[in-house]
């Protein structure tokens, strides 16, 4: 491990000695006062440095929203080091579909104003934050399972454990909402 040590042209003269007594001996004659240079230094140490420990991780479990041909719904995985990254980027960074066709023209870029990135908590919800207030105010009708991605911080830095989450695209909603009583039937 290198550590750095500064000292002061006042300590330590990177010129030798035989240079530093001349100079000092011109001192009086320079008319602007002489500014302090400093000098940096990289000791490497033989103490066996402490490995940082590790950070807890949460695992991440993404259920698509329609079964596949086989009938079932295929599930993609990733892992994210808890209370560093909020839901939506992980999902985004892990190549994993979050927006269906509308929200990838249509979305806000996680602002929380657009709702095209809604999931379904399934299991560890106590993993997650607590609803923001743009959460509160935009499902205020929804099921308390029901997350914007982009307001959802996964892990509290001190937590670690497994989520599923259900991605809910855009259609798949509008047709839910239909169901439900939320939208006129266009």
């Amino acid at each position: 491990m290198a550590t750095s040590l500064n000292f002061s042209a006042n300590q330590v003269s990177t010129q030798p000695p035989e240079l530093c007594l001349r100079r000092s001996s011109f001192k009086s004659k320079l008319s602007s006062p002489r500014r302090p240079k400093f000098v940096s230094f990289a000791v490497n140490s033989t103490e066996p440095s402490s490995p940082e420990p590790e950070k807890p991780e949460i695992e991440l479990e993404f259920i698509a929203p329609r079964a596949g041909d086989d009938g079932s719904y295929p599930v993609e995985r990733a892992k994210a080091i808890s209370g560093e990254k909020l839901l939506r980027n992980i999902m985004l960074d892990n190549k994993i579909e979050l927006y269906a066709t509308y929200g990838k023209v249509m979305n806000c870029g996680g602002g929380g104003s657009c709702g095209t990135c809604i999931v379904e908590i399934i299991d560890g919800k106590d993993l997650l934050n607590e609803r923001t207030n743009t959460e509160l105010r935009y499902l205020k009708k929804k099921p308390e399972s029901w997350r914007l991605a982009c307001q959802t911080i996964v892990g509290n830095k001190e937590n670690s454990g497994k989520c599923r989450i259900k991605y809910l695209k855009v259609e798949a909603l509008c047709s839910l909402y239909r169901a439900v009583g939320y939208l006129g039937g266009h």
